[in-house]
């Protein structure tokens, strides 16, 4: 189990309250596309992922990000207990998707300067090192199945 400060609870909390949806989940999910090409091969039925400009303006792209986003609200509302709150999530990534359990950590790191550069200078070191230990608990139990 995981121990949260009361800082990092809060700092979590205000990120995601905060988090425009619409926003942060396809600036992400596109900049993870655009910077590791190979994670595209799991978004074959997204149509045309040929550059950039296609990427971020696939209606697709920006749909598939924002439903990360609200599925991390699960991890929010469940910090004491994320591992459990994926264990599907886990399941159906492994087993069914077959993808390649690393993609989760480049995601969050693009999802980390996305929402860096969202929020400018109150994105402090401590803030940092809250969201991505945050990020690090989501992914280990989104690659929980795996091991």
């Amino acid at each position: 189990m995981v121990e949260w400060t009361d800082f990092e609870r809060a700092t979590i909390q205000d990120i995601f309250s905060k988090m425009d949806y619409d926003d942060v989940g396809p600036a992400a999910l596109s900049r993870c596309l655009v910077v590791y090409p190979w994670t595209q091969r799991y978004f074959g039925g997204f149509g045309n992922l040929y550059n950039a400009t296609a990427i971020i303006a696939n209606p697709m792209v920006a749909n598939h990000g924002k439903v990360v986003l609200h599925g991390m609200d699960r991890a929010v509302k469940n910090m004491d207990n994320i591992k459990e709150t994926y264990a599907e999530l886990s399941v159906l990534h492994s087993e069914k998707l077959h993808v390649d359990p690393d993609n989760f950590k480049l995601l969050s790191d693009c999802l980390t300067i996305v929402i860096a550069a969202r929020m400018g200078n109150d994105f402090t070191g401590d803030v940092q090192a809250a969201f991505q230990k945050f990020l690090a608990v989501v992914v280990s139990s989104l690659g929980r199945q795996y091991h």
